[in-house]
Order: C-alpha cells, then structure tokens, then sequence
C-alpha cells in the first residue's frame, strides 16, 4: 500500500481486479486516500469464510462505487448484502482475455507436443488453493484422489504443479509419493498460452481454481472442481462441473459422470464484450 499510494493518490478511479491480497490493498488504499474504487468481478460468492479470497472480496465489495458483476446472481449477492448502488452485470475479463488469446495460443504453443499429449486423451490437473494444500492430511487425501483417478480412467494426468503445492509436498515429505503416482504427470508451471491449448484439447479438466472453471466452462470442456464450495454455482447448475472434494470415491465418480456429459451447456460469463462495457461505464462514470 505504501508503494502504490504515491500513484493513487491522485487518481480519479482506482480499479482493483478479483479476490487476491493485493485487491484488498488496493480496496483500504483508496478508501483512505477518499479515491472513487471499482471492482471488477463483484459480487462473487462462495459463502465460506474460510477462504481468504472470500473475506478479500467481500471487504472490496462494500468500499466499491462501481461494481462490475460477472452475472446476476453475483447481483443479487450483493442485494442481499444491502449493496445495490452502482452495480452493473458485465460478465466476466477471463473470457475476453480467453477469446483474445486462444487463436495466438494455437498458433504458438506446442504444449500438446512437448508433453507427448493428444487431444481429448488427459486429463488437466491444477491444484494449490490453501486448504487443499497447506496441512499434511488434506493434501495426502488429494494424492490418494489423483492416483485412484490415474487407475480407474486410464488417461494420463498432466499436472503443472503450483510453487505452493510444491512447497506444501516437499514440507510434508510427500514428494516421492506424488512422483510415484503411475500415471500422474508432474511438470513446472505453464505460462498462459500454453495452459489455454491445454485446457482447450483436454477429456477433462480437475481443479480447485476458479478461473480455470469459468475457463473450462466456455471451451465446453467437462470440469471437476476439487473443493466443497464454489463461487460460480452457474457452472454447477449448468453441469460445466461437479463438486467432488479430494475424497477419492467421490472424485473418480464424477470425473466418470462429467467424461459422460453432453458438452452442451450455456456460457454464462460474456461474450468477450466485458472490457468494452466496463470501459464505457467508466468513462459515463467519470464524466
């Protein structure tokens, strides 16, 4: 906050983006220095408090003026927190950003090739949100989940393995089991262009993240979210994803049932016109 509140200080509109720390920082930062604050991506709600990503939104949320909301149920989460000035439903910038870069993205990357993959034959793993991942029990039940996944399917698992999973797994002495897994493939993080063909070309998506579920949500490509809650129920209303957890029973039954699924649900989060809209609310905003 420091840093930054030389540049803010002045400022006609401070825009803080999601759920992360920095959101937060931004959200206190101008509430102090009595700048005007956007939110892009209110109203978004998993109810569970636990996350830290909850409390950073929830907090942003009621310093913002404008609030731009990826749907209307992230509208009416916002009613019911009494906050209604200032709202505007937009959709969501992980589609434009997914709609700009794609066509690049195949054009570029050689994800598909460098990990020896073919298209619709693995399954994308990502896994690092902190309760999946910080304490020992949680993340040896999440290994016991991947290698059961491994044995039932027969895809193999490409897992780009987050610095802080990969930490947790070395703190908790349980690097060489993951390394063990027969069918799990653990390779470094990859940057985004590569991650989009990945996902794009994948059976099936396994994850704890959430742009990854909106991602996979409009590519059509079935999801299984590794955790009990989500803040985007519209991709488990509209069958996109299936809540599992990390127990393995679970997981494996519903990696089966989405492998089964129809791919024909509605996008909910935009067509690639979110930055547009926000843009132009903003300018009408700011006179």
């Amino acid at each position: 906050m420091r840093q930054v509140a030389p540049v803010t200080e002045s400022a006609d509109l401070v825009v803080v983006h999601g759920d992360t720390n920095t959101t937060l920082a931004g959200a206190l930062l101008a509430n102090k220095q009595s700048r005007r604050l956007a939110h892009v991506e209110a109203g978004v709600r998993s109810y569970d408090r636990s996350m830290p990503e909850e409390v950073n939104r929830t907090l942003a949320d009621h310093l913002s003026d404008l609030l731009f909301v990826p749907t209307q149920r992230d509208r009416q989460n916002l009613e019911r927190e009494n906050v209604t000035k200032g709202v505007h439903v937009v959709g969501n910038t992980v589609i434009d950003a997914l709609i700009r870069h794609l066509p690049l993205a195949e054009k570029r990357s050689d994800a598909l090739a460098r990990f020896s993959l073919k298209p619709h034959d693995y399954l994308l793993l990502t896994f690092h949100r902190a309760q999946n991942v910080d304490g020992k029990v949680a993340i040896e039940r999440a290994l016991g989940a991947f290698e059961a996944v491994a044995k039932s399917i027969g895809f193999p698992i490409l897992f780009p393995l987050h610095p802080r999973t990969r930490e947790a797994l070395k703190r908790h002495g349980l690097e060489g089991r993951a390394q063990a897994i027969e069918g799990l493939h653990i390779v470094d993080p990859v940057g985004y262009l590569d991650a989009l063909v990945l996902e794009k070309n994948a059976a099936l998506v396994l994850t704890d993240s959430g742009g990854l579920q909106e991602e996979s949500c409009f590519l059509r490509v079935p999801c299984v979210t590794l955790r009990e809650n989500t803040e985007l129920p519209e991709t488990i209303e509209s069958g996109a994803s299936v809540l599992a957890g990390t127990d393995p029973e679970r997981v494996v039954a519903a990696v089966r049932r989405q492998l089964e699924s129809k791919r024909d649900w509605p996008n909910p989060y935009g067509a690639g016109t979110t930055a547009r809209l926000i843009a132009t609310i903003v300018n009408q905003a700011l006179g």
